[in-house]
Protein backbone atom coordinates (compact mmCIF):
# COMPACT_ATOMS: atom_id res chain seq x y z
CA UNK A 1 0.00 0.00 0.00
CA UNK A 2 1.37 3.27 -1.10
CA UNK A 3 2.67 5.85 2.15
CA UNK A 4 0.12 8.53 0.83
CA UNK A 5 -2.40 6.15 1.39
CA UNK A 6 -1.87 5.23 4.70
CA UNK A 7 -4.77 6.54 7.45
CA UNK A 8 -3.57 8.46 9.70
CA UNK A 9 -2.24 6.76 13.03
CA UNK A 10 -3.11 7.17 16.62
CA UNK A 11 -0.79 8.93 18.58
CA UNK A 12 -0.29 6.48 22.09
CA UNK A 13 -2.72 7.54 25.11
CA UNK A 14 -1.76 8.05 28.55
CA UNK A 15 -3.96 6.89 31.38
CA UNK A 16 -4.29 11.01 31.55
CA UNK A 17 -5.57 11.67 28.14
CA UNK A 18 -9.85 11.73 27.77
CA UNK A 19 -9.14 9.99 24.88
CA UNK A 20 -7.67 6.84 27.07
CA UNK A 21 -11.59 6.25 27.23
CA UNK A 22 -12.18 2.79 26.37
CA UNK A 23 -14.08 2.67 23.23
CA UNK A 24 -17.39 0.88 23.34
CA UNK A 25 -19.03 -1.33 20.37
CA UNK A 26 -21.42 1.44 19.58
CA UNK A 27 -18.20 3.95 19.62
CA UNK A 28 -16.78 1.76 16.77
CA UNK A 29 -20.03 0.95 14.82
CA UNK A 30 -20.68 4.85 14.18
CA UNK A 31 -17.20 5.28 12.98
CA UNK A 32 -17.39 2.63 10.51
CA UNK A 33 -21.03 4.54 9.59
CA UNK A 34 -18.58 7.67 9.06
CA UNK A 35 -16.55 5.33 6.95
CA UNK A 36 -19.61 3.49 5.17
CA UNK A 37 -20.65 7.06 3.93
CA UNK A 38 -17.19 8.66 2.77
CA UNK A 39 -17.32 5.22 0.73
CA UNK A 40 -20.20 5.61 -0.90
CA UNK A 41 -19.55 9.59 -1.42
CA UNK A 42 -15.63 8.44 -2.96
CA UNK A 43 -13.96 10.49 0.01
CA UNK A 44 -11.94 6.98 0.16
CA UNK A 45 -11.03 4.26 -1.83
CA UNK A 46 -12.27 0.87 -1.47
CA UNK A 47 -8.54 0.05 0.10
CA UNK A 48 -8.47 3.02 2.36
CA UNK A 49 -11.68 2.09 3.38
CA UNK A 50 -10.73 -1.32 4.21
CA UNK A 51 -7.45 -0.71 6.10
CA UNK A 52 -9.54 1.83 8.17
CA UNK A 53 -11.98 0.03 9.63
CA UNK A 54 -9.59 -3.12 10.25
CA UNK A 55 -8.52 -0.20 12.50
CA UNK A 56 -12.00 0.35 13.93
CA UNK A 57 -12.05 -2.58 14.91
CA UNK A 58 -9.05 -3.38 16.53
CA UNK A 59 -9.33 -0.18 18.50
CA UNK A 60 -9.55 -0.38 22.24
CA UNK A 61 -9.82 3.78 23.07
CA UNK A 62 -11.20 6.79 21.68
CA UNK A 63 -8.09 7.81 21.32
CA UNK A 64 -7.35 5.17 18.29
CA UNK A 65 -10.83 5.84 16.82
CA UNK A 66 -10.39 9.14 16.03
CA UNK A 67 -7.57 9.75 13.71
CA UNK A 68 -9.49 7.34 11.25
CA UNK A 69 -12.24 10.05 10.88
CA UNK A 70 -10.27 13.18 11.41
CA UNK A 71 -10.27 14.23 7.72
CA UNK A 72 -13.67 13.00 7.21
CA UNK A 73 -17.28 14.36 7.88
CA UNK A 74 -19.34 13.18 10.10
CA UNK A 75 -22.32 11.06 9.48
CA UNK A 76 -25.75 13.12 10.39
CA UNK A 77 -27.20 12.02 13.63
CA UNK A 78 -23.86 9.87 14.57
CA UNK A 79 -21.64 11.30 17.13
CA UNK A 80 -17.71 11.93 16.11
CA UNK A 81 -15.76 9.37 17.33
CA UNK A 82 -14.39 10.25 20.72
CA UNK A 83 -16.89 11.74 21.74
CA UNK A 84 -18.43 10.50 24.96
CA UNK A 85 -21.36 8.73 24.32
CA UNK A 86 -24.82 10.06 26.14
CA UNK A 87 -26.27 8.60 29.24
CA UNK A 88 -28.65 5.64 28.48
CA UNK A 89 -32.34 6.16 28.70
CA UNK A 90 -33.90 5.02 31.61
CA UNK A 91 -35.50 1.44 31.88
CA UNK A 92 -38.93 2.35 33.47
CA UNK A 93 -40.38 6.00 32.73
CA UNK A 94 -39.60 8.71 35.46
CA UNK A 95 -42.31 8.88 38.44
CA UNK A 96 -45.01 11.13 37.32
CA UNK A 97 -43.73 11.42 33.87
CA UNK A 98 -46.20 9.56 32.46
CA UNK A 99 -49.83 9.69 33.06
CA UNK A 100 -51.51 6.19 34.82
CA UNK A 101 -54.19 6.49 32.39
CA UNK A 102 -54.39 6.34 28.07
CA UNK A 103 -54.65 10.17 26.24
CA UNK A 104 -55.09 7.62 23.47
CA UNK A 105 -56.74 4.53 22.63
CA UNK A 106 -56.26 2.26 19.26
CA UNK A 107 -58.84 -1.28 19.12
CA UNK A 108 -58.57 -3.32 16.08
CA UNK A 109 -61.09 -6.16 16.78
CA UNK A 110 -61.49 -8.24 13.68
CA UNK A 111 -60.37 -5.14 11.49
CA UNK A 112 -56.81 -2.70 11.73
CA UNK A 113 -55.90 0.53 13.17
CA UNK A 114 -53.01 2.78 11.97
CA UNK A 115 -51.45 5.78 13.25
CA UNK A 116 -48.96 7.26 11.08
CA UNK A 117 -47.67 10.50 9.41
CA UNK A 118 -47.58 13.68 11.29
CA UNK A 119 -48.92 13.55 14.19
CA UNK A 120 -48.76 14.32 18.18
CA UNK A 121 -47.27 11.67 20.33
CA UNK A 122 -49.55 11.17 23.65
CA UNK A 123 -47.67 10.39 26.70
CA UNK A 124 -49.49 6.84 26.94
CA UNK A 125 -51.61 5.00 24.39
CA UNK A 126 -53.01 2.10 24.50
CA UNK A 127 -53.15 -0.20 21.48
CA UNK A 128 -55.13 -3.45 21.90
CA UNK A 129 -55.31 -5.88 18.57
CA UNK A 130 -57.78 -8.88 19.11
CA UNK A 131 -58.09 -11.16 15.93
CA UNK A 132 -56.58 -7.74 14.50
CA UNK A 133 -53.75 -5.57 13.93
CA UNK A 134 -52.51 -2.05 15.17
CA UNK A 135 -49.95 -0.14 13.50
CA UNK A 136 -48.38 2.47 15.08
CA UNK A 137 -45.33 4.28 13.16
CA UNK A 138 -43.85 7.10 14.96
CA UNK A 139 -41.20 8.12 12.46
CA UNK A 140 -42.66 11.18 11.66
CA UNK A 141 -44.64 12.09 14.42
CA UNK A 142 -44.21 15.16 16.81
CA UNK A 143 -43.17 14.33 20.22
CA UNK A 144 -43.61 16.95 22.98
CA UNK A 145 -42.53 14.93 25.81
CA UNK A 146 -39.21 13.18 26.69
CA UNK A 147 -40.78 9.83 28.17
CA UNK A 148 -43.87 8.01 25.96
CA UNK A 149 -45.28 4.87 26.85
CA UNK A 150 -47.34 2.49 24.66
CA UNK A 151 -48.97 -0.52 26.54
CA UNK A 152 -49.99 -3.01 23.88
CA UNK A 153 -52.19 -5.98 23.80
CA UNK A 154 -52.63 -8.57 21.14
CA UNK A 155 -54.76 -11.85 21.30
CA UNK A 156 -54.55 -13.54 18.16
CA UNK A 157 -53.81 -10.05 16.57
CA UNK A 158 -50.41 -8.02 16.31
CA UNK A 159 -49.02 -4.91 17.34
CA UNK A 160 -46.30 -3.35 15.17
CA UNK A 161 -44.29 -0.05 16.60
CA UNK A 162 -41.79 1.84 14.22
CA UNK A 163 -40.23 4.47 15.81
CA UNK A 164 -37.06 7.02 14.34
CA UNK A 165 -33.82 6.35 14.65
CA UNK A 166 -32.48 8.98 16.66
CA UNK A 167 -34.89 7.97 20.01
CA UNK A 168 -34.34 5.78 22.76
CA UNK A 169 -36.34 2.78 23.13
CA UNK A 170 -37.34 0.13 25.80
CA UNK A 171 -39.24 -2.84 26.25
CA UNK A 172 -40.79 -4.86 28.65
CA UNK A 173 -43.12 -7.88 28.13
CA UNK A 174 -44.36 -11.26 27.50
CA UNK A 175 -45.69 -13.33 25.16
CA UNK A 176 -47.59 -17.24 25.75
CA UNK A 177 -47.38 -18.51 22.70
CA UNK A 178 -46.94 -15.73 20.84
CA UNK A 179 -44.09 -13.06 20.67
CA UNK A 180 -42.94 -9.62 22.06
CA UNK A 181 -39.95 -8.43 20.47
CA UNK A 182 -38.23 -5.03 21.25
CA UNK A 183 -35.15 -4.02 19.30
CA UNK A 184 -33.54 -1.97 22.20
CA UNK A 185 -32.47 1.26 20.89
CA UNK A 186 -29.94 3.83 22.36
CA UNK A 187 -30.10 7.83 21.07
CA UNK A 188 -26.75 9.20 20.28
CA UNK A 189 -28.55 11.95 21.60
CA UNK A 190 -28.36 13.04 24.94
CA UNK A 191 -32.07 15.11 25.31
CA UNK A 192 -33.94 12.01 22.32
CA UNK A 193 -37.44 10.63 23.66
CA UNK A 194 -37.64 7.33 25.01
CA UNK A 195 -40.22 5.12 23.81
CA UNK A 196 -41.45 2.31 26.34
CA UNK A 197 -43.39 -0.33 24.81
CA UNK A 198 -44.78 -2.68 27.44
CA UNK A 199 -47.15 -5.47 26.21
CA UNK A 200 -48.81 -8.82 26.63
CA UNK A 201 -49.32 -11.55 23.48
CA UNK A 202 -51.43 -14.40 23.84
CA UNK A 203 -51.08 -16.23 20.14
CA UNK A 204 -49.96 -13.63 18.51
CA UNK A 205 -47.38 -10.68 18.09
CA UNK A 206 -45.93 -7.43 19.58
CA UNK A 207 -43.08 -6.24 18.35
CA UNK A 208 -41.16 -2.60 18.18
CA UNK A 209 -38.20 -1.80 16.49
CA UNK A 210 -36.75 1.65 14.86
CA UNK A 211 -37.08 2.59 10.85
CA UNK A 212 -34.21 2.46 9.64
CA UNK A 213 -33.08 6.06 8.12
CA UNK A 214 -36.08 8.00 9.51
CA UNK A 215 -35.16 10.91 11.70
CA UNK A 216 -36.84 12.73 13.60
CA UNK A 217 -35.22 16.36 12.57
CA UNK A 218 -37.11 18.35 14.88
CA UNK A 219 -36.85 16.45 17.85
CA UNK A 220 -35.10 18.68 19.96
CA UNK A 221 -37.26 21.70 18.76
CA UNK A 222 -40.72 20.34 20.13
CA UNK A 223 -39.27 18.58 23.47
CA UNK A 224 -37.60 21.86 24.70
CA UNK A 225 -40.72 23.92 23.95
CA UNK A 226 -42.68 21.08 26.42
CA UNK A 227 -40.00 21.15 28.95
CA UNK A 228 -39.93 25.19 28.85
CA UNK A 229 -35.81 25.01 27.83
Amino acid sequence: MDLEKRPPQPAPATADAPGSLRASDADRDRTADILREALAEGRLTTEEHADRIEGVYSAKTMAELEPLVRDLPAVDGAAPAGTHAPDPAPARPSPGAVPPVADENLVAVLSGSVRKGRWRVARRTHAYAIFGSVEIDLSEAIFEQRQVVIKAVSIFGSVDVRVPENVSLRGSGTGILGSFEVDTLDSAEQDAPVVFVDGFALFGSIEARPKRGRLVQDLHKYVRKHLGH
